[in-house]
């Protein structure tokens, strides 16, 4: 690499500091406001509920009706929408093209002052580079949220057992309780037992088993649903989003969920 190669090099690599911190002015900025008009947005629905009644009667008077149809009050209820659908979008669009051309940018740099070989040839290798890592991102989120949740759940179960051990040394029975007060004098782990029955249901819904299924009737079942979902084999708009419910569901049907299923019926 000679001299003018290096200086070409560090030429590129300023401006893609320049392009890096432009971009993160412009998320900066666009997330500030998207997350004000949300907290306004809130707020005011906030106050929306505690009026009630009241404010609903007043809504549907002649005169609610006229303060609804005022094309201000229809702007301003339609950028409280708009804005924090199409700013959130827009944020992560920004955030994809960052990646996409300063990466490349500064790879390329590197390759003229160090010599070094580039990772991609091109923006669109870049940027695809950056969907997986956010896939890979949403699907680690997922599996933290999950295993929280099943923690969850089985201090739900360990204290659904011990009330009902209770029960049957009363002379009581068991199965799903959902309204028994823990020792502390709070409510115990009704809205857990719930949740899990319900999500448990779902996800045997959304592969077609029934909720008495075995683990191998669950697995064939996936496979059957994946294969149909794929997006490299179905090319419907929705395939993706399908295939990844179906994921999702039969990571959920675990050995230790099916258990867990079984214990409360």
């Amino acid at each position: 690499m000679n001299v003018f190669t290096r200086l070409y090099g560090k030429i590129i690599y300023g401006i893609s500091k320049i392009i890096s911190w432009i971009f993160d002015g412009l998320i900066l900025v666009i997330g500030t406001i998207v997350e004000l008009v949300l907290g306004i947005a809130k707020g005011f629905l906030a106050l929306i509920g505690m009026g009630g009644c009241l404010l609903f009667f007043l809504l549907m008077s002649p005169l609610g009706w006229i303060i609804l149809l005022n094309p201000v009050v229809i702007l301003t209820i339609l950028f409280f929408i708009i804005v924090p659908i199409l700013g959130t979008k827009f944020v992560s669009y920004l955030k994809y093209s960052k990646y996409m051309v300063t990466e490349y940018l500064f790879d390329y740099a590197n390759y003229l002052i160090n010599g070094e070989k580039t990772k991609y040839g091109s923006f669109r290798e870049y940027g695809n580079r950056y969907q997986r890592m956010e896939e890979e991102r949403r699907r680690e989120e997922y599996r933290r949220k999950q295993e929280q949740q099943e923690k969850q759940w089985e201090e739900w179960f360990r204290q659904q057992q011990q009330h009902q051990n209770s029960q049957w040394s009363q002379g009581g029975f068991g199965g799903w309780s959902y309204g028994y007060t823990g020792q502390n004098g709070q409510q115990g782990f009704n809205n857990f037992g719930q949740d899990f029955r319900k999500k448990y249901e779902k996800s045997c819904d959304l592969l077609g088993v029934a909720y008495k299924a075995d683990k191998y009737e669950i697995k064939l079942a996936y496979r059957k649903k994946a294969k149909e979902y794929h997006p490299d084999l179905n090319k419907s708009p929705d395939a993706t989003a399908s295939f990844q419910k179906i994921n999702h569901a039969y990571e959920f049907l675990n050995d230790d969920n099916i258990e867990r299923y079984k214990r409360g019926q």
